[in-house]
């Protein structure tokens, strides 16, 4: 299956929570989330749910997180796959994996406001990591990298305006907002990731297959 092309509040009330793919909206509280509450969209959506079973609840959890990060399914797998193969707990390792992506990483930084349009500036050239571009979302960086934009990219306007709505960046990164550069200070913890994700649901699903 393809890439979701459809109306990207529908995916909020889908999983209940806000995923912030519509950025401004969600900021000042007027996403479909935000108006109509957490009942599923579509005729239907109104009709009692029943009780989740175990599996539905793992399903929930594992789609919420491909959504949230914008990730299909071959290769949400493949970071289950990785995280598995690490040391640490699996789940744990699977959200900083995701977090390290390059298009999440300019997101966090606060130089989109969006992870779509972060995916896009990287997808268009527009992102330089250590000088060099990247025009690869997936890209994982790592401590010490330094992110930056092309010279006279003509997205500059809308970095400055995503900027200008970033209250604050994580504390394993740095960002200097006026010269629109920012660096990978070290990976983050579990608790410095603020992702409405249940990732131990995610974990079981995947095991139980």
């Amino acid at each position: 299956m393809g890439r979701y092309t459809g109306p990207v509040e529908r995916l909020s009330r889908r999983e209940g929570v806000e995923l912030y793919l519509k950025g401004l909206r969600a900021i000042n509280g007027k996403s479909a989330l935000a108006r109509r509450g957490p009942l599923p969209p579509g005729q239907h959506g109104n009709r009692r749910p029943n009780k989740p079973t175990v599996f539905s609840t793992q399903l929930r959890a594992k789609q919420l997180a491909k959504r949230y990060y914008g990730v299909r399914e071959k290769q949400f797998r493949r970071y289950v796959a990785r995280a598995e193969r690490h040391a640490g707990r699996t789940g744990e390792e699977l959200l900083v994996t995701l977090e390290r992506r390059l298009d999440n990483v300019v997101y966090r930084l606060g130089f989109a406001s969006t992870r779509a349009q972060a995916r896009q500036f990287v997808g268009h050239g527009h992102v330089m990591v250590n000088g060099r571009r990247v025009d690869i979302a997936s890209y994982l960086v790592r401590p010490d990298d330094v992110i930056t934009f092309k010279a006279d990219t003509p997205v500059e306007p809308l970095i400055r305006e995503a900027t200008e709505l970033t209250s604050g960046v994580g504390p394993w990164l740095q960002a200097d907002f006026d010269g629109l550069t920012g660096k990978v200070l070290r990976l983050p913890e579990r608790r410095e990731i603020p992702a409405p994700i249940e990732e131990q649901l995610i974990v079981e699903f995947y095991s139980r297959r």
